[in-house]
């Protein structure tokens, strides 16, 4: 099959290449892609960033967002049978999206939302999945509080407004100018034009802050939070508890504490917290969602859709910044059964 692989680490490290189709483990479901996401996340692992944490052994697919349709199923898989349309964040170390096939562990997968396209479904499963496990499992988000979500034109950024403003909260965003009318029809209450106004001097007393950024921006977004608030980072730095999650050794943990002592030292003194975030496949999680999207309460936002034999400039598209608001998607040819 057509796949798109890692063989080394960096810029160039990636091309199309002829692979074998995927072995189907006993609990795996054999996908044939329909469409698949093109997430920052991609170019991140191409390019080595957690070579350190998540041992893959290249050549290895590309890919964490994937939608398509069940060709094979496991010998222990009960869930899904041959002919469902599913769509999936695989798990790290068996990603693969970009390629003709993929096998998924079921638990892992869930059936695509009714009311969504293919090319729709496959943008959704990774923001989904963060921005519900961000309020949801970790901020605990209630009803009435405020939160700041930055770049919220971004894919996660605009499925972070939609969810937020779901479970009742007050949803405050920094966007582009050209951005606000968008953002805007996705809930958010407030606006903050980056390009003209500081978000630090205009807002306060919120209860969450979810940053994308990093560096200075997250550095900031502390100013914003009230006493016992939380701020969340996506882009880094890297904490102890992270490294737990994905059962690195003790000498990496201690290095990742390092890399955030500072932005956790000015936390404590303005009495809020920093925590990173990386977010975990979860079927269970995404059936949820899927009834979120077909009610109407979440949309998918995409930039531009790609075909499948241009997903290499598919992810410069992405990785230069270019998208202007949502998620970039490749479409990948019908198949002749």
């Amino acid at each position: 099959m057509k796949a798109f692989v890692v063989e080394k680490y960096g810029k160039d490290g990636a091309r199309a290449a002829q692979v074998p189709e995927p072995t189907v483990r006993d609990r795996d479901v054999l996908v044939r892609v329909s469409a698949a996401g093109v997430n920052p996340l991609d170019k991140m692992v191409r390019d080595g960033e957690f070579k350190h944490l998540l041992k893959y052994r290249r050549p290895f697919v590309l890919g964490h967002d994937v939608a398509g349709v069940v060709v094979r199923v496991g010998s222990a898989v009960r869930g899904f049978k041959v002919g469902d349309e599913v769509y999936s964040r695989p798990r790290d170390l068996r990603i693969g999206g970009f390629a003709e096939f993929i096998a998924i562990d079921e638990d892992d997968v869930a059936p695509k939302p009714v009311s969504l396209t293919a090319q729709e479904a496959a943008a959704v499963p990774l923001v989904a999945l963060a921005a519900w496990q961000i309020l949801v499992d970790r901020a605990r988000l209630k009803p009435g509080q405020k939160v700041l979500v930055h770049a919220g034109a971004g894919g996660l950024g605009s499925t972070v407004i939609q969810l937020a403003r779901h479970l009742g909260a007050m949803v405050a965003t920094t966007a582009g100018t050209d951005s606000e009318e968008l953002v805007r029809s996705l809930g958010a209450d407030v606006v903050v034009d980056y390009t003209k106004d500081d978000f630090a001097r205009t807002l306060s007393g919120y209860d969450l802050v979810l940053d994308s950024l990093g560096g200075a921006n997250l550095e900031k977004s502390l100013t914003v939070l009230k006493p016992g608030g939380l701020a969340i980072g996506v882009a880094g730095p890297p904490d102890a508890e992270f490294a737990k999650q994905l059962g690195t050794p003790f000498p990496l943990g201690v290095l990742m504490n390092a890399l955030s002592r500072k932005v956790r030292k000015q936390a404590k003194a303005r009495g809020v917290r920093y925590e990173f975030f990386f977010m975990q496949a979860n079927g269970s999680q995404l059936r949820k969602l899927s009834a979120l999207y077909d009610s109407g309460k979440l949309r998918p936002v995409i930039d531009t859709v790609f075909p499948f034999d241009q997903t290499l400039e598919a992810m410069t598209y992405v990785e230069q910044g270019r998208a202007r608001a949502g998620k970039v998607v490749v479409s990948v040819a019908p198949h002749n059964d």
